[in-house]
C-alpha cells in the first residue's frame, strides 16, 4: 500500500519561451475520475509524446524530489511534488518499488505500469536549470507511466494497492539499466520487449535496438 497525492492541470506557457506545456499541475478539490486516457480535467501540451493510452497516467516518486533539490539548490522551493507534471506522486514508491507490466488499484481503477517517462527540455526551462532534464536521465529519476485497464474514480485518502505483481518482469530501475547498457545481454533485452503490459513505443524502440545490435554483432 502507498499513500499518494493526485495532480491534473491545464496547458499554460513555459516562461521564456513561451511553449504550450502540461508541467503545472494542483491537486483537484475531490473526487476525479480516470479514464483511458488519463484524468479528467488533465491536458497534455504535446500528444505526440505525452499521454495516449499506454501513457495515460505519469507517476513522480516523491523521493526524487530531495535529491534534485540538493543538485539544483536554487530551485528548491519550486521543487515539491506535482511541479515536474506528474499525475501521482507518493514517498513510499521508487523505480525499484514496480515492476514492468504490475497491475495497482487506486480508488476504482486499475492501472498497470507500462514504460519509464523519457524526461524532455522543458523541465529544464521549467524550473529555470539548464542541466536538470539531463540529471534526471542520467540518475534514473525518471517516474513512469501507467495504462488504465479499468476506468475509475479516485478520491482523497485512496491508496495505491499492488493487485497483480509481474513477477516474471525486472524492477523498472533494472529495466531502464538493462535498455541503457552500451552492449546489453541480447537475450535479456529480448525479454524485456516480450514483458506483458510493456509500453508499444517502449518495445519498438527495444526492438529497433536490438535489430541494430544484431546487425552490428555480426
Amino acid at each position: 500500500m502507498a499513500q499518494v497525492s493526485v495532480f491534473i492541470g491545464g496547458i499554460r506557457p513555459l516562461p521564456e519561451s513561451g511553449r504550450p506545456t502540461g508541467m503545472y499541475k494542483s491537486p483537484p478539490n475531490g473526487p476525479v475520475d480516470v479514464g483511458r486516457e488519463g484524468f479528467v480535467g488533465d491536458q497534455q501540451a504535446d500528444r505526440r509524446v505525452h499521454g495516449g493510452p499506454d501513457k495515460a497516467v505519469h507517476f513522480y516518486p516523491a523521493r526524487h524530489y530531495e535529491a534534485l533539490a540538493a543538485r539544483f539548490p536554487k530551485a528548491r522551493d519550486e521543487l515539491r511534488p506535482g511541479s515536474i507534471g506528474e499525475n501521482l506522486s507518493s514517498p513510499d514508491l521508487d523505480e525499484r518499488d514496480v515492476r514492468v507490466g504490475d497491475i495497482w488499484r487506486l480508488g476504482s481503477a486499475r492501472l498497470q505500469v507500462s514504460q519509464p517517462r523519457t524526461p524532455c527540455w522543458k523541465i529544464d526551462e521549467r524550473f529555470g536549470c539548464e542541466g536538470m532534464t539531463a540529471f534526471v536521465a542520467e540518475h534514473l529519476l525518471t517516474g513512469w507511466y501507467w495504462r488504465v485497464l479499468e476506468p475509475g474514480r479516485v478520491s482523497p485518502g485512496d491508496t495505491l494497492d499492488l493487485l497483480t505483481p509481474a513477477l516474471d518482469a525486472p524492477t523498472l530501475r533494472d529495466a531502464m539499466l538493462l535498455w541503457q547498457e552500451h552492449r546489453p545481454p541480447l537475450a535479456a533485452l529480448e525479454r524485456l520487449a516480450r514483458m506483458s503490459g510493456i509500453g508499444a513505443r517502449w518495445r519498438e524502440k527495444i526492438e529497433q535496438r536490438l535489430a541494430w545490435l544484431r546487425k552490428a554483432g555480426g
